[in-house]
């Protein structure tokens, strides 16, 4: 499912060229950052129907409910799912697409960057459309 899920944000966002900083208004970027940090705390608290409320409802459908949704997050996403710390960097365009990047210690002390694929619903509310883990170079390597 983590392929599934990797394969559904390389599409989203495609092969960037180059990427952009995004200029985004204070209240969206601390709604998008609200989300992010909302979903990561539904994972935290094992709490998947609230996880599962954070993502697209293109996501929604790819996984059809919380229970296979948490499952995929749990296997494949272990440092969103219990990072030992979390930071916001920068939001990005990438490809015509929102990206903002997260900053994680995942439980095993690895530093990653969490690219988090964010999408604009009808309502104005914003939700997570992707997230891709890259990893990170220690702090002094």
């Amino acid at each position: 499912m983590r392929a599934l899920l990797a394969a559904f944000f390389l599409i989203a966002c495609g092969a960037a060229l180059a990427d952009q900083p995004a200029n985004l208004p204070p209240a969206d970027r601390q709604a998008i950052q609200q989300v992010i940090s909302e979903q990561i705390e539904a994972f935290r608290r094992d709490d998947g129907a609230g996880a599962f409320g954070y993502a697209s409802p293109d996501i929604q459908m790819m996984f059809d409910n919380p229970a296979r949704f948490m499952a995929m997050v749990r296997q494949g996403y272990q440092p969103v799912y219990r990072p030992r710390s979390v930071a916001f960097g920068n939001a990005m365009i990438v490809d015509g697409n929102l990206v903002q990047e997260v900053a994680v210690i995942g439980p095993d002390g690895r530093p990653r960057l969490a690219e988090y694929a964010m999408e604009r619903e009808p309502d104005g509310t914003w939700k997570i459309a992707g997230c891709r883990l890259l990893d990170r170079p220690s702090p002094g390597s």
